[in-house]
This record gives C-alpha cells, structure tokens and sequence, in this order.
C-alpha cells in the first residue's frame, strides 16, 4: 500500500533553527521571574488534585468520553492550529470544535490541547539530539489555563535521537497534574546516525512500554484521574511488534492515532491498514490536517469512521 505523505514540510523545521535563540531566551526569563512552589502552594496543588473530576464528572477517560484537540506548539505556529492565536483564544477555538462533535455523539467531547513539548529540530540542539525540549515553565499556563476552563491538555514528545522515557521524567511535574496525559510520535524517534525529515523513525516495542509503566507507576502514587496515553503511527513499521504492547494499566486510556496528511483515499487506506487487529483496550484516533488534506474530512465525515475515533485532533 501507499502510505501518506509524512506530517511536516522542510521550511517549517528550518524555521524553528532561527526561532529556538528567542525560545531559550524567553525561557531564561520566565525562569528568573518565578520561584519554587510554597509548601501551601504545594499543598493547594495536591488538594486539588484530590477532588479533580472531568468536566461532565468521574475520573476515568473511557468509555463515557471522546476528545477533540488542536495540535501544535505556542512557540511555532507554522506548525499547528494551537499555536497560531493566544492562549485565550485558543481555549475559545477548541471549545467551539469540541462542540461541532457533540451533537454526533452520545459521550462528552472533552476539548483538548495537544501541545508538542519536545519538537524535531532541522538543526542540531545543544545536546545533539535533535529535539528542542520546551521548558514545563512555559507550558505550565497553559496547562492551568486549560484546567480551569474545561480543557484536556496531552504532551507530544518528538525526542529525535533521544528516547521517550527520558523525554516525559523531564514533564513529570505537569504529568502529575490531573488534566495532563502524554503522546509518544515515533516517527521523531530517530537512530543515532538518522536526521529529522531525512528518515522517519521507528520505536521499540519495549521502549513504549517502559515509559508506559512509568506514566502508570506516577499516576497511582498521586492518585491521579485516568491519563491518556496517545501513540502516533501512520507507518505499520514505525511501531513494530504493536502485538506486545502493554495494555495491562486501568489508570491509562490507550490511542492510537492515525496522522497522516493528503487525499482523502490515501489516508482511508491507511486507516484501514492502522486499525486492523487492534490490540485489546486500545482506541483509535484521526488526525485533520487544515491545509494538506485534499479534502479535509467535515465533524460528520469524521465520525463516519470506522472504527469511530475516540479521539480526533486537528493541525
């Protein structure tokens, strides 16, 4: 079979070289401009999370709710729909998707913000893996923004030559938040001789499950509601032996997304290529691309999946 193009074109990696010094600066100064948590503050933080239940009650994802996401990054907005209005905004314009799904749905749609956290970088970052990592501190906003206003918020790694597990122990602090679930792209998971957009990556089955464990093994020490755990693939062999992944963990609510980009029969077939002998207690997800689908699926095209997504995010 053909598979779909891949998700990026060249100027838009290009582009983050030249905007990754602003980046760093602003980092710098957010980490000036803040301080440590107070023990009360701590202890605010924890109470919370105590008493946090989903927007329409519970504290499980699945099966009484289906998300709908912008994806893409507040530093880089030529790189999703996320990142191209303010943070308010962006809380508006998710909400507003999110209910476009309501009406073709018995379950809640929970509006969510896939925020990439570690993006692929064209150039080589400073510990030579090619990933430019985000800093929590100017992610946490917009976690709490999201909090507050209903929102879900997943983390995307795109590690590069780094690995996954390594990646997401460097967001614990906004894993531990209730709201907070995590996304693993193997296709930025790249060898140590590979380059972003010169090949396309691949994971190990028994590197996904480590961090999967991990992610479980935090969720339960806090008590924390059920997190989603979203893995991307639109290549069969970018997650190999898919047979051997551990679904074991309740306090987890596992997607696989497909998000590839292009016509519409091309990414039908794919589809029909990701969802085939689907592992046990695993749901699919769909990905629309604003600009590189020919066309873009509309709310109902959507839901008329088969298997219907669980969850649909929108670049």
């Amino acid at each position: 079979m053909e598979y779909v193009r891949r998700r990026w074109n060249v100027g838009a990696l290009l582009a983050l070289a030249a905007s990754e010094l602003l980046c760093l600066l602003g980092v710098w100064q957010l980490q000036i401009g803040s301080s440590l948590l107070s023990v009360n503050g701590s202890q605010k933080r924890h109470h919370h999370v105590a008493v946090y239940q989903f927007p329409h009650g519970g504290k499980t994802l699945f099966p009484n709710y289906r998300l709908v996401a912008l994806y893409g990054s507040m530093n880089y907005p030529e790189l999703g729909a996320l990142g191209q209005q303010s943070l308010d905004a962006s809380i508006a314009r998710v909400k507003d998707l999110a209910a476009q799904y309501q009406p073709l749905t018995t379950e809640h749609v929970l509006p969510t913000f896939e925020i990439i956290a570690t993006v692929a970088s064209g150039s080589p970052t400073d510990n030579g893996d090619y990933s430019q990592a985000v800093d929590a501190a100017v992610l946490r906003p917009w976690v709490e923004a999201a909090r507050r206003n209903g929102v879900y918020v997943v983390l995307d790694l795109q590690p590069g030559r780094s690995d996954f597990l390594k990646q997401a122990t460097q967001y614990q602090s906004l894993l531990e938040e209730p709201n907070v679930g995590l996304a693993l792209d193997p296709e930025w998971r790249l060898k140590p001789d590979q380059f972003p957009l010169k090949q396309i990556g691949s994971v190990e089955i028994t590197e996904v499950n480590e961090t999967i464990w991990w992610l479980s093994k935090l969720t339960a020490e806090h008590k924390l509601p059920q997190k989603l755990l979203l893995l991307h693939q639109f290549r069969l062999d970018s997650l190999p032996n898919r047979d051997q992944l551990d679904i074991s963990h309740r306090n987890l609510a596992y997607v696989i997304q497909m998000d590839g980009q292009g016509s519409q029969q091309a990414k039908q077939d794919t589809w029909q290529a990701v969802t085939a002998n689907p592992p046990q207690n695993v749901q699919f997800g769909w990905k629309n691309f604003y600009r590189e689908d020919h066309p873009m699926l509309d709310p109902v095209g959507t839901m008329e999946l088969v298997p219907q997504p669980r969850y649909v995010s929108y670049q």
